[in-house]
């Protein structure tokens, strides 16, 4: 239960970054951010299902 929490924390923190990048204006650098947040999701989601 406790692995779920820190890769919640780990996604919650690359999004926050994300935003923050998108504000300060460095929009190459968001996206990235956003971007691996996404991938990052999908695949503990798809890990999580298979087990």
């Amino acid at each position: 239960m406790m692995n779920n929490l820190y890769i919640n924390i780990i996604i919650f923190s690359i999004f926050i970054a994300g935003i923050w990048c998108f504000i300060s204006g460095q929009f190459i650098i968001s996206a990235v951010l956003f971007c691996g947040a996404a991938i990052y999701s999908n695949m503990v989601k798809r890990v999580n299902l298979d087990s």
